[in-house]
């Protein structure tokens, strides 16, 4: 599955009475694809854009977000059947503190990873200090009557125990016929055991002369860093995927079973498709399904970001998870398990995190060049120097090709960088969620970003307001507009309310306050029903409106929410919002990296263009709806790669379908979960220490790269002896010196990344 596959989950588009959308392709994959098909039913209104209160959580405060992506909470669930062997988690399975990697077709426990190189490290140091490197003596060594040996029984519990997870990558790699880095890894390690066993039974038995040189150095120190740089991958892609383990918290541990007219407590992992279920107030949903029995609210957050409950009757259709209000309801459940929404998105993040990037699959194809070419060039050493001067020499040589092509340096060349990548984001408010977008930063061309929220504060303030009916006077139309929103906390909404407080305005009681998807809000008052709406609405419905007696507040910028009564508009709400600091800094900045900025925004062209103007955007989308937006986005990568900044929950569709999909880390869960990368601290100039640290990081990479097959390239033909000839030819002492060198090499060029 491609990056952009694992990124294309569409939160805009959630009809959950037709979870089939969510469907799965052949290979058991999401069809993701068929969710951008599902309808928008759920969804808030674009904010910004005039098409109200999407962005339910603004109030979330900037540790709640960084919480959000980091937060490995591993208490204990002893009785969780619904964790991640049922819930579908087939390659990576977060349990505790270990999680499941598949390497080479192999799983490999985080747990076990760990205890192995704890193990391999204090073994590998008396070996040090007892084992020549590659024959050299060192001033540190400790040599004595049966030291030999004492290396020989360490070292072979390091073959045989700690480097198990090689082998059994290496075993997966060859029956994919692809050996690439566990092949390599096994390739030198069985090589340098082999005849270190060979020079211990010739030296201290045999007592041949001269001395045959062991690896046991070699074999201990190739273990340990291959062992660190796995955890160290294994690790980041952890801290990365923890969105797994707070989803799978989100369903309850029991659930109660209507069977004959009877409620039995069962574990949710018993559910079936068709049982039916009771749910109690305030318990969490813990299955998919529809309500045929009573009537409730419902927090569905985890779906559409709003925070405030979500009426429910009969028919209506409830998400696992979701938490139900001050009602009981009876359920009949439609999917559990591998079928349940949540399971649909927790594979979709497993898939994504657990995807290599483009460098380690680099890395990966280095490798099996590395063991092929380790192979041809030891077998035509071992040929020519048999012919030449016999096995005996060509022996040693060929040993010494195969035990220095082991790829110490290119093992930690990309494990190093991510982790010091991430390291580095975290410190500066950046929180990376999907490693592999950062390697496109070479590649992108066009920034899509939102307004309100993202290039503005997202905090509205009425600035003015009339009456464009003579039943009305003026003050009764900001006190209609906020009654309708009272219950709602979208930025525009909240601008309204706090109006109507300065004015000390009583609002009316609403009756049936509803969403208008992508435009703004309608409630009961006294049985007269109003509409709080962009005017995009009103030209899609074709409600006149006198454009004119708004005009000097859209000139100045301002969003209008129009009131209508009966498809009149009765008056309008005007508000204003402020440019954030380092807005303008950040869109020059992608301008001189050639990254073209387009602004998209359901607001009014006025409005928009007026932002636009003051930060130098030239390219301007407005009145958008939230399908406009991911449309948008889907049409400027037919001409290129394609970064989305945003932070509502109609933004959701946007950043995913975008190549890197940056999100506001004041905007809203959904927004957040959607998003590559999240900026902690809401600051536009985050984006460009963003852009500077993946533009670095990639250049650290290939750097690491050549480094750590540099050195192969080098020393294979001279350790075969081709300028043998010259009087030159590779001594081994020499090799484990430059192989030395270079692992310290790529660790140091980690360590110096840095934001410059």
């Amino acid at each position: 599955m491609s990056d952009k596959d694992m990124k294309n989950m569409d939160h805009s588009k959630m009809d959950h009475e037709k979870m089939d959308c969510c469907s799965t392709d052949k290979n058991g994959h999401m069809n993701h694809k068929n969710m951008k098909n599902c309808d928008m039913d759920h969804m808030q209104h674009d904010d910004k854009k005039n098409m109200h209160h999407d962005m339910s959580n603004m109030e979330h405060d900037h540790s709640e977000h960084m919480k959000h992506g980091m937060d490995h909470n591993h208490e204990d669930h002893s009785h969780m059947h619904h964790d991640m062997d049922h819930m579908g988690m087939g390659s990576m399975n977060h349990d505790h503190g270990h999680m499941m990697m598949n390497h080479g077709g192999h799983m490999m426990d985080m747990g076990d990873l760990k205890k192995k190189f704890w193990i391999s490290l204090i073994l590998t140091i008396p070996i040090i200090l007892m084992s020549p490197m590659m024959g050299m003596k060192l001033p540190f060594q400790l040599t004595y009557s049966g030291s030999d040996f004492i290396v020989l029984i360490l070292g072979s519990i390091l073959f045989f125990y700690c480097s198990t997870p090689f082998f059994n990558g290496a075993k997966g790699e060859i029956q994919n016929k692809k050996p690439e880095m566990m092949s390599l890894i096994t390739l030198g390690i069985s090589v340098a055991y082999i005849y270190s066993i060979y020079a211990v039974v010739a030296n201290d038995i045999l007592h041949v002369t001269p001395m045959v040189n062991d690896f046991f150095w070699e074999l201990s120190t190739l273990i340990v860093i291959m062992l660190l740089g796995h955890w160290i991958e294994m690790n980041s892609v952890m801290n990365a995927g923890s969105a797994i383990n707070k989803l799978s918290k989100l369903l309850p541990d029991n659930a109660h079973l209507i069977s004959d007219n009877q409620t039995k407590d069962v574990f949710t992992s018993e559910l079936s498709v068709g049982d039916n279920i009771l749910i109690q107030a305030g318990e969490k949903i813990p299955a998919d399904g529809t309500i045929y029995d009573g009537s409730t609210s419902v927090n569905e957050s985890l779906v559409t970001g709003e925070s405030r409950n979500v009426n429910k009757k009969s028919d209506d259709s409830v998400i696992g998870g979701s938490v139900n209000g001050n009602g009981t309801i009876k359920v009949k459940i439609s999917g559990t398990g591998n079928s349940g929404y949540l399971s649909k998105v927790m594979n979709m993040v497993q898939e994504a995190q657990s995807a290599k990037s483009k460098t380690e699959n680099l890395a990966n194809q280095v490798a099996s060049y590395l063991f092929y070419a380790a192979l041809i060039v030891a077998v035509i050493a071992f040929v020519a120097w048999s012919l030449i001067k016999g096995v005996s020499f060509a022996i040693p040589v060929t040993v010494t090709v195969l035990i220095i092509a082991c790829p110490h340096a290119l093992g930690l060349a990309v494990p190093l960088i991510i982790s010091r990548t991430t390291s580095i984001a975290a410190t500066n408010g950046l929180l990376i969620r999907n490693k592999t977008a950062l390697e496109k930063i070479n590649d992108i061309k066009y920034a899509l970003m939102d307004k309100t929220g993202t290039l503005t504060e997202g905090k509205f303030q009425v600035n003015g307001y009339d009456s464009l009916d003579n039943n009305y006077a003026k003050d009764e139309i900001l006190k209609i507009a906020a009654s309708v929103e009272q219950n709602s906390n979208h930025p525009l909404a909240t601008g309204i309310m706090e109006a109507a407080k300065q004015k000390e305005l009583s609002l009316s009681d609403v009756n049936s306050d509803n969403q208008i998807t992508g435009y703004g809000m309608k409630g009961t008052i006294n049985d007269h029903e109003f509409l709080i709406v962009s005017a995009a609405y009103l030209d899609t419905n074709n409600i006149q409106y006198d454009a004119s007696s708004s005009k000097q507040y859209l000139e100045k910028g301002n969003s209008l929410s129009y009131v209508v009564e009966n498809n009149k508009v009765i008056g309008f709400v005007a508000e204003g919002d402020s440019i954030k600091a380092g807005s303008k800094d950040m869109i020059q900045y992608l301008q001189s990296q050639g990254i073209t900025p387009v602004m998209l925004t359901g607001d009014n062209e006025s409005a928009a263009n007026k932002v636009a103007s003051l930060l130098g955007i030239t390219e301007v989308k407005a009145k958008l709806l939230p399908e406009d937006k991911q449309k948008n986005v889907t049409d400027y990568q037919k001409n290129g790669k394609v970064m989305f900044i945003g932070d509502g929950i109609n933004d959701a569709p946007s950043l995913t379908q975008s190549d890197m999909g940056i999100a506001i880390g004041s905007g809203t869960d959904v927004a957040v979960d959607s998003a590559d990368v999240v900026l902690v601290n809401s600051n536009p100039l985050d984006v460009v220490s963003l852009v500077k640290l993946a533009k670095e990081s990639h250049t650290k990479m290939i750097q690491n790269l050549w480094w750590g097959a540099g050195y192969n390239i080098v020393a294979l033909p001279l350790a075969a002896g081709i300028l043998a000839f010259a009087g030159i030819m590779l001594d081994p002492m020499v090799g484990a010196i430059i192989m030395s060198l270079s692992t310290v090499i790529v660790a140091l060029n980690a360590l110096t990344l840095k934001i410059k």
